[in-house]
């Protein structure tokens, strides 16, 4: 069991309070002394208004107070009942910032006369500049905001405070910068000839905005029937924990609730996946980034070398779901930022490439041209340290977060820049693949969507990738040769993983409009939702001309398409019946398929920090459900929790009334993957063996025949019968133990290894004798 380190408090009263200790040990700029941290921001595109505001009318007895721990040195509060502090403002959001400690209680908010919610503002510790209340999902326009006083809580006569109201000034619509030429766009704007088709079975798509997701949704899986997992970087998110605002959450699937997650360490880029156990590693990350943005007073910890321990947790109120961080016992061996993480048919988790600090583009100075394991593996004579890969030289610069996949075969598909290798890793040998054609480059920052498309025992679990969107911007290009105007490519490219189709090489059909950031969603019906990205430019923020906001790219592409990678040749895209959104999703977005069957939409942040203005920090959820939503849907009956290889298993399965002689029933099993920066590592379905029984209502299912089909660990059953789905059910592929241990690779990591070791880098120039050291600055 994992014992958690608790930090240590110190704890000082105070007219009846605790008084906050620094966070981290934070130490404030241009001083030794640590000190607390206090949440209080004004994002680019915001507005503050102090307590002493004219435009902020008081109603009651409310007293003044002074104090540099306040903002603008002014502070507003009252202990009377009733009383009431109300503001008007022109915007999309806003927030209350004030104190909490043990004298406070509860106040009502109301937003244009509607109460909205209760806060406690009891603390046991004494918090100053603390974000109270937050909402940023308001239309454009004329709003009210009210906080008044309910005269109960823990203490007799509590009282509540203004410190400040931050606006969120926002657009009546975001403004769009007009479209270039066709020709320019690869005519992407406009369907092309033949292409639009209708689906026998297409109706009207649904959209619908519900829930924020309270941190940035940079990084997103599914854990469970009720809850996803979100971890974002470093940076003024609304929703706080411990006094600062936090960079990881879990968001509830039904109910739309957020309760933060502690992090240690700056997790900005990182990668993940469910190792054999069901346990979540989360890699890699960010350096503190001290000087150029003011949340690296956050006083995070490096993240770049951080293995994060996330625990199965299937309780339908997450209430003891933590993130785990022992960097002296628990990480990597070398930095890596913007790496990929798959799980791999043992259960364990390899860990390809990304860059040795954060920064933009790769290059050879911060390359990481190697993999490593987790667990640590004695492998090639690597004895827990990383492995070189030649293929991540190669491809530089423009290599960062490769596509990868595990094959039924045993070995794993990557692509990077404009090439594509199988890489043995039992004998760590590559095989090279045909260049993807046109120059068209699919990883970071020109990041196109991958996918394993859907294997099948019909002809032995064959492999088959598909790659859309990218650019073909020149990646040695520098930042100020580059536009936020330069097209993204439509260019979609498949490749099948036998003899006969390598040497056929890439297939190119085109995409309705040109994208790049996309997401490519696998529905278990074994058609591809692609959605989010960009028309133009690059990913990232603050790199290019032309920029837009900070972001280096324009165009947001609203509208999903989705691809039939069954039907023929130049009828494989349709966007019919789908409503297009009015939400840019780009750099910094995500979309997953839901155990219900829906396929959630968050994200978009393009910002050093967060940020309102065009392109700004983006919390709103979004939910495409497809037409099958509103179907009569299967039913499983008492589920199985687990799945074995080549067990054969019984589902008591009511079918919908119009089906009773299904003539198309298929079984899918499905990873929902980890999301980040386009990447959906470790997504699959594969479509199970089955045979229907006599009596019409039950299903004998068969575990896939092996790990290399399906690596071992957590999954989900969809029981699709005429295109539509059952709501998925989770499973335990395999016996559900946890990966192989290498005591002595993990020794030897530990051995050779420097803890945190760019930020050791700096004091020390990276010289310590004896161990393993990336020397890059």
């Amino acid at each position: 069991m994992i014992i958690f380190a608790l930090l240590s408090v110190s704890v000082l009263w105070a007219f009846a309070c605790c008084k906050e200790s620094a966070w981290n040990g934070q130490t404030p700029s241009g001083t030794g002394v640590p000190g607390p941290f206090r949440p209080y921001y004004v994002p680019p595109g915001a507005k503050s208004y102090d307590s002493s505001s004219p435009l902020i009318h008081f109603t009651g007895s409310w007293f003044d107070s002074f104090n540099i721990m306040y903002v603008a040195t002014t502070l507003r509060w009252t202990d009377e009942k009733g009383a009431a502090a109300r503001m008007k403002f022109v915007g999309t959001g806003i927030e209350w910032f004030g104190g909490l400690d043990r004298s406070h209680g509860i106040a009502a908010v109301f937003i244009d006369g509607k109460k909205v919610q209760e806060i406690d503002t009891w603390s046991n510790v004494s918090r100053k500049q603390q974000r109270i209340f937050w909402i940023f999902n308001l239309p454009y326009g004329k709003h009210t905001i009210m906080v008044r006083n309910l005269g109960k809580g823990q203490v007799d006569s509590p009282i509540i405070d203004i410190d400040a109201f931050v606006v969120t000034e926002g657009h009546t619509t975001l403004p769009m910068t007009p479209l270039l030429p066709l020709d320019l766009l690869n005519a992407a704007t406009q369907p092309l000839a033949g292409q639009i088709q209708s689906f026998a079975s297409q109706t009207q798509w649904t959209l619908e905005q519900k829930g924020v997701t309270g941190v940035s949704a940079m990084q997103l899986t599914v854990i469970s029937d009720t809850h996803a997992l979100i971890i974002d970087k470093v940076e003024h998110n609304p929703v706080s924990i411990g006094g600062h605002p936090a960079w990881a959450a879990l968001f509830n699937l039904q109910t739309h609730a957020v309760r933060p997650l502690k992090v240690e360490s700056n997790s900005f880029c990182a990668g993940g996946t469910f190792l054999s156990n069901g346990t979540l590693i989360n890699v890699g990350g960010n350096p503190v980034v001290d000087g150029y943005t003011s949340a690296a007073d956050f006083g995070d910890l490096d993240g770049l070398q951080a293995v994060r321990i996330f625990e199965p947790c299937p309780s339908a109120s997450a209430a003891h779901c933590n993130i785990y961080e022992n960097h002296s016992r628990i990480r990597m061996a070398s930095p890596r930022w913007y790496n990929t993480v798959i799980r791999i048919s043992d259960g364990s988790a390899m860990i390809v490439g990304g860059s040795k600090k954060g920064g933009w583009m790769n290059n050879e100075t911060v390359n990481n041209p190697t993999i490593e394991y987790w667990p640590p593996k004695s492998i090639h004579n690597s004895i827990g340290l990383p492995i070189h890969l030649p293929f991540l030289v190669r491809t530089l610069n423009a290599n960062l977060f490769p596509i990868v996949f595990s094959l039924p075969d045993d070995r794993i598909f990557m692509a990077a820049n404009q090439d594509a290798i199988i890489y043995d890793w039992r004998t760590n040998q590559e095989q090279q693949l045909p260049r993807i054609p046109n120059e068209c480059r699919v990883t970071y920052p020109m990041a196109a969507a991958g996918l394993l498309l859907p294997l099948s025992p019909e002809d032995g679990y064959t492999a088959e990738i598909l790659l859309c969107g990218g650019s073909t911007i020149n990646d040695k290009k520098p930042g100020y040769e580059i536009s936020s105007q330069d097209p993204a490519s439509s260019q979609c490219s498949r490749l099948l993983l036998t003899d006969q189709g390598i040497a056929a090489g890439w297939t190119v059909e085109q995409m309705p409009q040109a994208r790049h950031m996309a997401d490519a969603v696998l529905l278990p019906t074994g058609e591809v939702l692609i959605v989010n990205g960009a028309g133009t430019g690059i990913s990232g923020y603050g790199n290019v001309i032309n920029q837009v906001g900070q972001s280096n790219a324009d165009h947001p592409v609203l509208t999903p398409v989705l691809y039939d990678p069954a039907a023929p040749a130049g009828q494989r895209f349709s966007s019919e019946g789908m409503r297009s959104s009015a939400i840019p999703r780009m750099y910094h977005s995500v979309a997953t398929l839901t155990p219900n069957g829906d396929i959630l939409v968050a994200g978009s942040n393009p910002n050093l920090d967060r940020s309102a203005v065009k392109y700004g920090t983006e919390y709103r959820v979004e939910w495409i459900g497809p037409p099958y939503m509103k179907k009569d849907r299967p039913i499983v009956h008492k589920p199985p929790k687990t799945l074995l290889y080549g067990q054969n298993l019984t589902l008591s399965v009511k079918f919908p009334p119009f089906t009773d002689k299904a003539r198309n029933i298929k079984v899918a099993l499905m990873d929902l993957g980890f999301v980040t920066h386009a990447v959906h590592a470790n997504s699959r379905l594969v479509y199970l063996s089955f045979s229907l029984f006599s009596d019409g209502q039950s299903l004998q299912i068969t575990g896939p025949p092996r790990p290399a089909v399906y690596p071992p660990g957590p999954g989900w059953i969809y029981v699709v019968v005429d295109g539509v789905p059952s709501v998925g059910f989770q499973v335990m592929v395999g016996n559900g133990d946890g990966p192989p241990v290498d005591h002595n690779a993990w020794d030897n990591l530990l051995k050779m290894t420097a803890v945190d070791q760019f930020e050791a880098s700096k004091k020390t120039k990276g010289k310590k004798k004896g161990k393993y050291v990336d020397n890059t600055e």
